[in-house]
């Protein structure tokens, strides 16, 4: 049988890869095996008790959250990211004719009683805010948050944004409670929140 010899374009072809036993390099497999073993002694070697300058500065006890018997150990800015700032914007500027602004607003800055006894118990209702009205409706949150956590939150919208009211302390948090333990529905905005009088 005759062999024709081979063409120029088959002579500039080359082999067929082909996967040798040795596919992972030795070097790839000496550094995959000294990662697991740094992992295992690094995991072995660490306990909850380790300095808080090993990671980003928070002891364990405000790792453990809040306590709820103070309103310092309690992130009134978490909550309020965490609750409000869906409607009352990160900048507490509210949104225009939809969710009133915090920023400047006379009732996050006005009577403590009242702030407080809005936000255990929600609104439902025209409310005028900085001279424009509002018609939305806000829950109450007196299930969903303790009096430290509202101390907390409302202490840190009356700080924030250029407002400079007083902080709301967790007693006077417990005595709104408290004054109006039996309200079953929403503050009616206006009508009802500048007529509410609490005991001192």
């Amino acid at each position: 049988m005759n062999h024709l010899p081979p063409s120029s374009p088959q002579q500039r072809e080359h082999e067929e890869p082909h996967e040798h036993n040795g596919a992972l390099p030795g070097y790839v497999a000496g550094l995959v095996i000294a990662l697991m073993l740094f992992g295992i002694v690094y995991l072995w070697r660490t306990t909850i008790s380790a300095p808080p300058e090993w990671g980003d500065g928070r002891t364990a006890e405000e790792l453990q959250g809040p306590s709820g018997d103070s309103a310092g150990s309690v992130d009134g800015s978490a909550i309020f990211s965490a609750r409000c700032a869906a409607c009352h914007q990160a900048t507490g500027a509210g949104l225009p004719g939809v969710f009133p602004p915090l920023a400047g607003s006379e009732w996050v800055q006005g009577d403590s009683q009242t702030l407080a006894a809005a936000v255990l118990h929600g609104i439902n209702g025209q409310l005028t805010v900085k001279g424009q009205v509002y018609a939305g409706v806000m829950p109450g949150f007196a299930a969903q948050l303790s009096d430290a956590e509202l101390s907390a939150v409302l202490t840190h919208i009356r700080k924030s944004w250029g407002n400079h009211a007083a902080p709301i302390s967790i007693d006077l948090v417990a005595r709104v409670r408290k004054a109006t333990t039996t309200r079953a529905e929403s503050y009616r905005g206006d009508a009802e929140l500048h007529q509410l009088k609490l005991a001192p």
